[in-house]
């Protein structure tokens, strides 16, 4: 088994294969934390590309540093990735009812199944741990996720966040504590 670092020479070196195994490796990781993230599967596959073709771009550009770690690296495009759409998002321009005779917000037809009401149904269907993840700040619920859902360790945390791992177990630990509060006042166990 290549580690990805010589993984990563032999695709700049031109065997695709290796890009192959690289891809194999970490596509569910990715796929994962871009899905959690949007929660659209749609909107998630297409990231998922736009992260790969960035990865594949950045190192036949010959712009990789080897002395970084692959699955970190990897980590914190994605992370730009995900920083990149939501600025998008919130640069988009809103669509205004005013200028047509048909109300546009309110025709069921035209409603996507991705829509507000559709989001706070399922928002209120969830229970338990999920439910009061949902409590916390964003960022610790990105730390909590990281940790605990994608399995990436300290190290991986720190660098994907471009801090020590010093500063990634601190936001670990108080991101523990609120979910702990939270549980208690929301009667949630927390034991598996």
């Amino acid at each position: 088994m290549l580690t990805d670092e010589v993984l990563v020479r032999l695709y700049v070196e031109g065997n695709n294969e290796a890009f192959n195994v690289l891809l194999d490796r970490y596509e569910s990781k990715v796929f994962t934390y871009i899905n959690y993230i949007v929660r659209n599967r749609e909107v998630a596959e297409d990231l998922f590309q736009d992260t790969f073709m960035r990865v594949v771009s950045t190192l036949k550009g010959g712009k990789y540093s080897e002395q970084q770690k692959f699955s970190a690296w990897l980590m914190r495009i994605t992370h730009n990735i995900l920083v990149d759409y939501f600025r998008h998002l919130k640069n988009e321009k809103n669509i205004s009812n005013d200028e047509t005779e048909i109300d546009l917000f309110n025709d069921i037809k035209l409603a996507d199944e991705n829509n507000v009401e559709t989001q706070m149904i399922q928002s209120q269907n969830l229970n338990g741990v999920e439910k009061i993840i949902k409590m916390l700040p964003q960022n610790q619920q990105e730390i909590i996720n990281m940790r605990y859902y994608l399995d990436m360790s300290f190290k991986e945390i720190a660098a994907l966040l471009n801090c020590s791992i010093n500063t990634a177990l601190g936001r670990t630990r108080y991101a523990l504590i609120n979910l702990r509060k939270l549980a208690a006042e929301h009667n949630v166990s927390l034991a598996s």
